[in-house]
């Protein structure tokens, strides 16, 4: 009897070894992620900027985990007006950190550029709406950043027209993208405690 119920566990053991190595990328990304014991709330408190990152590579399963994320975010209208570069390239990475604002661009290993499309954003006044979209993306990013055990700042482009236009040749953007923010990201060189920023003095319950 023992013998029988010693083969029977082997059995099992087997059938799901083979059931994991038979899941695709995608569900075994799924699976860790579900994982996962950290709350949404947790994750908004650590995400902290980081500037400095180890040489460990960044995966493209890892990259489009991280737009997918910012795709998620809210928009006016659901305009979805942007657009975003994903950066892995050394070269493009130095570049980028020719911009005194993204110099921790030269050491990371990957970086994502946000931009704004003008071409998918509302009409009139409500086109610069495209701003508050973008912005919800990029953070959306930040926390996804956060979450996968990674580093990652916003270093801001718009509206400084001198970045703008550096990111603009660099990339070769069309005159319709606004290059909004480069995040660049990584595996932190150490771990960050994150900036305590509640202040009760800043909340107003039904009148200033």
């Amino acid at each position: 009897m023992n013998r029988m119920r010693f083969i029977n566990v082997n059995i099992v053991i087997v059938l799901a070894a083979i059931m994991i190595s038979c899941c695709t990328k995608e569900e075994k990304n799924e699976v860790v992620q579900n994982n996962s014991s950290k709350s949404t709330i947790d994750v908004i408190h650590e995400r902290t900027s980081i500037r400095s990152y180890t040489n460990q590579e960044v995966s493209r399963e890892q990259l489009e985990i991280l737009v997918r994320a910012g795709m998620a975010a809210p928009s006016a209208m659901n305009k979805q007006p942007w657009q975003f570069v994903v950066i892995d390239d050394k070269e493009l990475l130095s570049a980028i950190g020719e911009i005194s604002t993204s110099k921790m661009a030269k050491q990371a290993p990957a970086a994502i550029l946000v931009c704004g499309d003008l071409e998918k954003a509302g009409e009139g006044w409500l086109q610069e709406y495209w701003i508050q979209d973008c912005s919800a993306a990029a953070e959306n990013i930040l926390l996804a950043i956060t979450d996968l055990g990674l580093g990652g700042v916003w270093t801001s482009i718009y509206p400084a027209e001198n970045r703008m236009e550096i990111i603009t040749n660099l990339f070769q953007l069309p005159e319709t993208i606004i290059p909004f923010c480069v995040i660049p990201l990584g595996y932190p060189t150490q771990n960050h405690e994150p900036k305590n920023k509640w202040n009760p003095e800043n909340v107003h319950w039904n009148k200033w």
